[in-house]
């Protein structure tokens, strides 16, 4: 489910857990572009941000080098913190902008709080994102697409916590006009501990989570040993083991429809392997807000185009069929489809864009 429970310490606790990142142009004005973080699946009526925690945007420039179809990322970054106090009915929430100065604003006001360059907004939120989970499990165990023309989504109705930023890109981030972004909770304190981070969507639960088809690590729990390591700066320790199951896992879903899309190299690795390690969402704030565009920006690059779009990720778009269409056929076969194609509530153009909350029995989690 996109990042949603995505590792033992997520579940255990989900007040840490990031469920998805989102950036985009802003639909309302080309100055602009929009950071979103969710987190807390399945939020009831009583969930709350943490006190003990601190939600991390980071932001740097990327540019694309051809001769290796990768992402230069530059060192510099910027950096967003969002911290809460208080508890219901009503918390408060700051943000440090990478100037330094701070936003106060209140949970769950729709205005949000304004500073030099940006607009924030934190709090309940339907739950933008859509799958068919347990046909994506089925898939997995029996070796065979298993997605039906009407699928079942467990997220339906459901809400997370969201944190929205509407930042002037040319005020408060540097370089550009292309952006690495990734999203992340740390543990407070006077040495913050990253718990989770989260760049590309379904990189954990999707694509490294099986282990059944990794030789080299097949009893091995990954997700958290992933979610410890700066995206922008894996560190030796552990890369071998992120590179072999990815390379089988990617394996898996070229095979699913009989034929070979993205052959190996000589030494067995997926042409996507070392590009999805670098697991972070890229947007062109030059470009125009597009519905669907994820992923455009990597796959113009991996065929040495020119990207046409914004990339980025959009809160509507169906980016499960997206990932599932390009890692079984590289998009040059229909489309999957796991049979869900829209959330309860469709997101807007508007800030905050994420719907408001779904209604939920007092006594749901």
């Amino acid at each position: 489910m996109s990042d949603h429970i995505s590792g033992p310490r997520a579940i255990a606790d989900p007040v840490i857990d990031i469920t998805d990142v989102y950036a985009f142009p802003c639909p309302e004005s080309a100055r602009q572009l929009v950071l979103i973080m969710n987190v807390f699946p399945y939020a009831g009526p009583s969930a709350l941000f943490s006190d003990a925690v601190i939600y991390r945007l980071r932001v740097r420039s990327v540019s694309i080098v051809p001769d290796r179809r990768a992402f230069a990322v530059a060192p510099d970054e910027s950096v967003f913190d969002c911290t809460f106090s208080g508890a219901q009915p009503e918390q408060a929430g700051r943000c440090t902008l990478p100037t330094g100065e701070v936003v106060a604003f209140r949970v769950n006001d729709e205005s949000g709080g304004t500073g030099t360059g940006v607009q924030v907004f934190a709090g309940q939120r339907s739950d933008p994102f859509f799958l068919d989970g347990p046909m994506t499990e089925k898939t997995i165990a029996t070796r065979k697409i298993a997605f039906k023309e009407a699928g079942s989504d467990r997220l339906y109705g459901k809400n997370v916590l969201g944190i929205v930023l509407k930042v002037e890109w040319t005020t408060l981030l540097k370089g550009g006009p292309m952006f690495a972004v990734v999203g992340e909770t740390l543990a407070a304190g006077k040495h913050p501990v990253r718990l989770e981070r989260v760049g590309r969507p379904e990189i954990k639960n999707v694509t490294l989570s099986a282990k059944t088809f990794d030789p080299v690590n097949r009893d091995l729990e990954i997700r958290d040993l992933y979610n410890n390591e700066d995206a922008f700066n894996l560190s030796k320790n552990y890369l071998g083991a992120y590179r072999a199951r990815l390379n089988a896992n990617l394996a898996f879903y070229d095979g699913l429809d009989g034929k070979t899309d993205w052959p190996l190299d000589e030494h067995a690795n997926h042409p996507l392997t070392e590009l999805l390690l670098a697991d972070f969402l890229v947007v062109d704030a030059s470009k125009p807000w597009c519905e669907t565009s994820y992923f455009e920006i990597e796959q113009a690059m991996l065929k040495g185009h020119a990207h046409r779009s914004c990339g980025g990720r959009w809160l509507n778009e169906d980016v499960v069929d997206s990932i599932l269409t390009l890692y079984i056929n590289a998009r040059n076969g229909p489309r999957i489809r796991d049979g869900v194609d829209g959330p309860i509530t469709w997101s807007s153009k508007a800030f905050p864009y994420m719907a408001p909350p779904n209604r939920l029995e007092a006594g749901s989690s």
